[in-house]
């Protein structure tokens, strides 16, 4: 049998890449889809090759993940590049903060990548970078149009297999085909009635950057839910929520209601971004008001 990786899949076909860049286009066995596990992007597979000029095989056997997202659905993400634009459409911080509460969360080392800066002042792109790098996250300025920037992110992708996320029109097949030098993928549009981003990417796709390293490009979308992480929880992947949380009274404290807080404390320290917070409460309510129709 020989080792490859998904690339993309159409149906019930996918593309598997195996060493010496030969891709097969291949079903998956019947005792897969028995165990009730599908092969997505990213997963690391073996097949046995049915017929070698018409590139056809069979996936026989889908190695353990590192990890799995379900929504768009990718295995085995090294990093996610967390695409924010600065304008057309504005940026969206709370969506930004679910995503990185999110990669926390599966444990893939988020990437953020503020995109369009020439749209806007630099000292508006500066301040929400700032804000990101006092937390620890690496943050990079990018303008994918004029390609500034792009060196700086293209360095990262070494030996990795690295996911592009954010909403539909701000920028990331942009970002994508650049890096490349060539369009090999569709960007979002943006919409005249609400300058929001209107998706053109309709399945996960790896492209090979170089040897071992590949990058995706994911369907653009409006939302991001992540109730998988429960709303106790949340603080925890706000990662500069942790040093406080057991400076709280009260255990199982929610730092929304409760006084004696070691967060809000923070805040009024000037240690933690009152936005953030604020963003924090948002989502900790969206996540508590899911669970309570759970019941």
């Amino acid at each position: 049998m020989q080792k490859g990786i998904v690339i993309s899949n159409i149906s019930n076909l996918y593309n598997v890449e195996i060493e010496n860049n030969k891709i097969y286009s291949c079903n998956a066995r019947g005792k897969i889809k028995n165990n009730a596990i599908s092969p997505v992007a990213g997963d690391k597979v073996k097949i046995e090759v049915i017929d070698e000029e018409k590139k056809t095989g069979v996936i026989e056997e889908i190695d353990e993940r590192i990890n799995f997202v379900k929504r768009p659905k990718m295995a085995n993400l090294s990093q996610i590049v967390l695409v924010v634009s600065m304008k057309l459409p504005k940026p969206d911080l709370e969506l930004l903060d679910k995503q990185l509460a999110y990669a926390e969360y599966l444990r893939i080392k988020p990437i953020i990548c503020l995109n369009k800066v020439d749209l806007v002042d630099e000292n508006i792109a500066f301040s929400i970078a700032n804000t990101y790098r006092k937390i620890g996250y690496e943050v990079i300025l990018t303008n994918a149009k004029s390609g500034d920037g792009m060196d700086d992110l293209k360095a990262k992708f070494q030996n990795q297999i690295t996911a592009f996320s954010g909403n539909s029109g701000v920028g990331k097949s942009t970002l994508i085909n650049k890096l490349f030098g060539k369009d090999i993928t569709d960007e979002g549009q943006i919409s005249g009635k609400n300058k929001r981003g209107k998706n053109t990417t309709t399945q996960v796709k790896l492209y090979k950057i170089n040897e071992n390293s590949y990058i995706a490009d994911t369907p653009g979308f409006s939302t991001f839910d992540i109730y998988e992480i429960k709303s106790e929880d949340l603080c925890h992947y706000f990662i500069e929520f942790v040093p406080y949380i057991e400076k709280c009274e009260f255990v199982g404290c929610s730092h929304i209601k409760e006084k004696k807080c070691g967060i809000k404390e923070a805040i009024t320290e000037g240690k933690i971004s009152k936005e953030r917070y604020e963003r924090y409460c948002k989502i900790y309510n969206d996540l508590k008001e899911k669970e309570e129709r759970r019941w």
